[in-house]
């Protein structure tokens, strides 16, 4: 080869070596704005909160009966939370807690609201609470919208309508436009609140439907970034499933196995003079006097002991596949890496009917409409204390932040969220608005998380059991429970007795008195309304 070739290849390469650079440069200049712009711009917030959702009601959490795929899908992508909380064992005070940062004993918002109505009967009158949250508390919705963010409720509020409705506590858009508890006309069209007909469009089941205005949502959202509130009025009653997935149910229950042990358990007032035993309560349970499902004589009632409602489990599988769309929508806008998912609920599953009505007798032929779940391996149900009243299942999902498939073991509690979400977003901390709260975003990254003790105030009576009003306090692996007509505690071992069936306190009475101490103690802090003797 001549010398002029071998310059003239020299020089080629030369050249499209500086071309690459110049190609590479060019491409690099469209591409690092755009690169940084999605570093800088804020994460987008979904909050999925189900409405009486148990913490065993997903398949991750132990349900073998209920088909959660997507959420079992967001456990493996997020971090898995085995002892998180809600604020109460009824639904309002948990709301506010999330909303606020505050405990719902300091924001005198302790009941579900309007609230169960007071009888003869009850020896205390309940302590006097709000009707709607305040409109000076800065809700978590108005923190994000104050730095940018666009923001929806679809769903349940039930904090109050008219002036403390969500239009006025921070959120850009609303559906339906009903301040209500249960929804109103049930879960199949025609609806009966407003704002949830859409023209044009076929009328279809309200979870369904409510997934709808969150995928429009998403999609119109564009550049922005939001904060949607996705809270699903189910799964609670009317316990009301969509008729493919109830035929689905009804085939898979045909094939099962029989489920084993008694169908119902009885549960009395821990606070009665004599509180019955376990094993007293059992025997009742064989007596004619105690097989009707009402409020029973000595203050008992039937508790749901199997997962077997085939109506019930067609609303965890609709709320599951209204996630599965929402995980879609964002995945197909390439929204995915950057929308932190929070999976909550607020109080456990109804395994105790509703007697709010003290006189009511559920049919044995309607049982399923009574009662939605079993709570097992906790004790209890929606309206008590025990662990299945307020222990819930919670899932958060942070892409680049936190850990894939991990599970954590601290308690956290609703209040937490507050704090958390803002520093997860990277927005600044308001610590005077949620004062009860402890980020944990610490957790999600697996990190050093640590929680002092978290309460309960529940000085009401609940539409759920005959129990005492009472409130209770977990600090560690115990927990105290304390009743207020007669004073009563009880205590337990969480790490070692999660069914809350081995009671302490006569055995630890230190104990006892410590966290009985601590409890009163921070009542006292949070000025916390009390029940007044009749």
């Amino acid at each position: 080869m001549s010398s002029k070739s071998l310059i003239d290849m020299s020089i080629n390469k030369k050249m499209q070596s500086a071309m690459g650079r110049l190609f590479a440069a060019w491409l690099l200049a469209l591409i690092l704005p755009t690169a940084l712009a999605a570093q800088e711009r804020p994460p987008n917030v979904v909050f999925f909160l189900v409405d009486d959702l148990g913490w065993s009601d997903i398949g991750v959490f132990g349900s073998s009966f209920y088909e959660t795929p997507n959420i079992d899908r967001l456990a493996e992508q997020g971090v898995r939370f085995t002892n998180a909380y809600a604020a109460a064992h009824v639904c309002s005070p948990t709301r506010a807690a999330l909303m606020t940062g505050k405990y719902p004993a300091r924001l005198r918002l302790t009941d579900w609201l309007p609230g169960r109505r007071e009888h003869a009967f009850e020896q205390m009158l309940s302590a006097e609470k709000l009707a709607a949250l305040p409109l000076e508390e800065v809700t978590l919705a108005e923190a994000f919208k104050e730095h940018g963010y666009r923001t929806a409720i679809f769903g349940k509020w039930h904090l109050g309508g008219g002036e403390a409705g969500p239009l006025n506590q921070g959120f850009d858009v609303q559906a339906p436009d009903f301040p209500g508890s249960t929804p109103r006309g049930g879960y199949f069209p025609p609806y009966l609140m407003k704002g949830l007909t859409v023209e044009g469009e076929d009328d279809e089941y309200l979870t369904d439907r409510l997934a709808d205005f969150a995928v429009e949502f998403i999609e119109q959202s564009g550049e922005e970034p939001f904060f949607l509130y996705l809270s699903h009025f189910a799964v609670h009653d009317p316990i009301e499933g969509r008729p493919d997935l109830v035929t689905r149910y009804r085939s898979k229950l045909a094939q099962a196995a029989p489920s084993t042990g008694p169908a119902f358990v009885l549960e009395g007032n821990p606070d009665d003079p004599e509180p019955l035993s376990r094993a007293q309560l059992d025997s009742l349970q064989q007596e004619p006097s105690h097989r009707e499902h009402r409020v029973l004589p000595m203050r008992t009632i039937p508790i749901k002991q199997h997962q077997d409602n085939v109506e019930f489990a067609a609303m965890v599988t609709a709320v599951d596949e209204s996630m599965g769309r929402v995980l879609r929508t964002l995945e197909e806008l390439g929204l995915t890496e950057h929308t932190i998912i929070v999976f909550y609920s607020d109080n456990g599953g109804m395994a105790a009917a509703n007697f709010g009505y003290p006189e009511r007798v559920v049919d044995p032929d309607w049982l399923d409409v009574a009662y939605s779940t079993s709570n097992l391996p906790l004790r209890g149900a929606k309206g008590w204390l025990y662990e299945g009243g307020i222990r819930v299942p919670l899932i958060v999902r942070w892409p680049g932040g936190g850990q894939t498939g991990g599970v954590r073991d601290e308690p956290v509690i609703s209040t937490d969220f507050y704090p958390t979400l803002l520093e997860m977003a990277g927005l600044p901390a308001r610590s005077d608005q949620h004062v009860d709260g402890v980020s944990f975003a610490a957790a999600l990254q697996g990190g050093t998380f640590e929680r002092d003790a978290i309460y309960w105030h529940f000085p009401h009576y609940s539409n759920h059991g005959m129990q005492s009003p009472g409130g209770a306090i977990r600090a560690g692996p115990y927990k105290l429970l304390e009743y207020f007509e007669n004073g009563t505690v009880q205590l337990f071992d969480l790490d070692n007795d999660p069914g809350e069936q081995r009671d302490l306190a006569a055995e630890q009475p230190a104990k006892a008195a410590e966290l009985r101490a601590r409890l009163h103690a921070w009542r006292e802090s949070v000025s916390a309304a009390m029940p007044m003797a009749r």
